[in-house]
């Protein structure tokens, strides 16, 4: 039997450590967790259908208010389809709590019912786990569960953040024989498992041999890389104006958009970074990097062609740094240790040509590339990030699915004074979940939009209808070239690939381009969500209706996939005719400079 003391200590525990949001799933075996969440006043309780999409939810809620969230599943099925949502979160370092009804040990492995090996099902994909007992409302019981549930919140927020699980087996019957309902002013001031702690910070001594490192060097950058600390911006911005070290700033790093200043930040480093006589002159020396790997593969690859030295700043004690290079990994906090390196270093007054270079560099790629879009009459892929950086306010949140979208808003998206938290799932880059993650974002209260491809919206679509049941408001640009759009980037589309043998060329829209040849705008209004179509010439407009009307609003912008791979190459010959124009007497020569 499940008893109500015990629910309730579960419930008072999880708020008093910080849960703020639950989401729940409809099941039967999960009935006692489904009524104590909701009968807390201070959870606000979200109900969504689908276990996946409700995992994608809770994450992308988490990732903007930067609180734990709490799910609730039934047993069975409903548990393994959150995995997707459980590896993303771990990757990215996203606080999630798991709250997964199971069966008695009397049920398990005889064939019962929606029955499975639930305990430590998430694998290493989850920070902790823990099968908490049968809720016997026994005082020690009671202590358990309230030591439990409170470090299970503290470690999914401890550094590096992510998901904890703790499974709960229930017997019938499944209504408690208690009252639920707790107030708000019944939770403890302080958790039953308090959790005092900090980030790591380094010591004069490992302050001082980075400090040593960085005088000594003329021609540094700093890769700033996806990272949701919004202190981090300010703190990278003083590093880069004391070392000269100009900022390739990944579009989820936090800076290119916001207040604090960008003239150090480099923006249109997936263009500058590519092969070319520009890109010879300006090869680094010495590296800093922060978040995680960058979205441009021409980044990574400079760092393999250059093989800089290389610092990795990772405050939650990370081990990231996929160019397999020699690297320092520096664990200790990224904002204190860049506000300390830079009270330390002065740049030389000799050191200003490397910095002005790639900006100079960066000013001419973004006028290349505005005037080659403003020039384009069809429609093409990379144009809703300059539209949208225009017309979201301050406060917003602009989401990118995965594949061709979050590439595009790293090529396409300007820097901006506009505070807007741009975010994508680059954990493990899937495109599962992506419309779920949005609305997540959505349910902080933010005005959100996203710009997703058509087969990663096929994924998700039924997530529109989370949307019209908890009343949320979405602006969706679909980017629908009935596809995979990324793999005409990629060598099994290339002449080269056509070889006897492979399966190539015959094989490729088969197995890679998949065109699904679905009816979207039928698929999005049986959602009751809006739908208009764009082109060109009436994007911006059309993305602006849909941010000023409520509910979810979808702009629809039809492409060729072909046609789109030669419009990103046409928009990259014409970023490297005019960094060929830029006066040679800003390339620096190579080499350190003195102490």
């Amino acid at each position: 039997m499940s008893h109500g003391g015990t629910l309730r200590a579960l419930t008072a525990e999880l708020a008093a450590a910080g849960v703020r949001d639950a989401v729940v799933c409809p099941g039967s075996r999960s009935t006692p967790l489904a009524l104590a969440v909701a009968s807390c006043a201070s959870i606000r309780t979200r109900v969504i259908l689908d276990e996946r999409s409700a995992g994608f939810f809770a994450l992308g809620l988490a990732r903007v208010s930067r609180q734990p969230v709490a799910i609730v599943v039934t047993s069975g099925t409903a548990v393994a389809n959150l995995m997707p949502a459980v590896v993303e979160a771990r990757l990215a370092r996203v606080p999630l709590v798991l709250l997964t009804a199971d069966r008695p040990a009397e049920l398990q492995d005889r064939g019962a019912p929606q029955t499975i090996d639930q305990v430590r099902i998430f694998g290493a994909h989850a920070k902790w786990a823990s099968e908490l007992p049968l809720f016997d409302g026994e005082p020690a019981t009671i202590a358990h569960v309230r030591g439990v549930a409170g470090r299970a919140v503290a470690t999914a927020m401890a550094v590096p953040a992510g998901p904890v699980h703790l499974n709960i087996p229930f017997r019938e019957p499944l209504l408690p024989d208690g009252a639920l309902a707790l107030a708000a002013d019944e939770v403890p001031d302080r958790p039953f498992a308090e959790v005092v702690g900090g980030r790591r910070t380094l010591d004069g001594r490992g302050l001082d041999r980075l400090a040593a490192r960085l005088v000594g060097t003329r021609r540094g950058l700093i890769i700033a890389g996806p990272d949701d600390d919004r202190r981090l911006a300010a703190a990278l911005v003083r590093l880069a104006d004391a070392t000269g070290f100009p900022i390739l700033a990944d579009p989820l790093s936090g800076l290119r958009t916001g207040s604090h200043d960008r003239s150090m930040v480099v923006s249109r480093a997936d263009q500058l970074c590519r092969p070319g006589p520009w890109l010879d002159d300006h090869l680094p020396e010495l590296v800093i990097r922060t978040g995680a790997a960058p979205t441009a593969k021409p980044i990574l690859e400079l760092l393999t062609r250059a093989k800089p030295e290389l610092i990795v700043i990772d405050g939650d004690g990370g081990w990231r740094e996929p160019a397999l290079l020699p690297a320092t990994f520096v664990h200790a906090d990224a904002v204190a240790t860049a506000e300390s390196l830079a009270a330390l270093v002065r740049r030389a007054g000799d050191a200003e040509a490397w910095p002005a270079a790639w900006r100079a560099a960066d000013d001419a790629a973004s006028r290349a590339m505005t005037g080659w879009l403003a020039s384009l009459d069809e429609p093409f892929e990379g144009a809703p990030f300059p539209a949208l950086a225009d017309l979201l306010p301050d406060g917003a949140v602009l989401w990118a699915g995965s594949s061709m979208p979050v590439r595009d808003m790293d090529a396409w998206l300007p820097s901006t004074a506009r505070a807007i938290s741009v975010r994508a799932n680059r954990g493990a880059n899937g495109i599962d979940g992506v419309i779920s993650s949005a609305l997540g974002a959505a349910a902080s209260g933010a005005p959100t939009a996203l710009v997703i491809g058509d087969v990663s919206f096929l994924h998700d679509a039924t997530a529109l209808g989370t949307a019209r049941q908890l009343g949320l408001s979405l602006a969706i640009v679909l980017v629908d070239n009935d596809g995979g759009g990324i793999f005409s980037f990629l060598p099994q589309a290339q002449p080269a690939a056509a070889m006897p043998g492979t399966g190539l060329p015959e094989h490729f829209e088969q197995l890679f381009g998949t065109p699904h040849g679905s009816d979207l705008p039928s698929v999005i209004r049986a959602f009751g969500a809006g739908y208009r179509e764009a082109g060109a010439r009436d994007l911006r407009d059309a993305i602006g209706r849909g941010l000023a009307e409520p509910g979810v609003n979808v702009v629809g912008l039809r492409s060729d996939r072909a046609r789109n791979l030669e419009l990103h190459r046409e928009a990259a010959a014409a970023v490297q005719t005019a960094l060929a124009a830029l006066p040679r007497a800003l390339v620096t020569p190579a080499g350190r400079g003195g102490r």
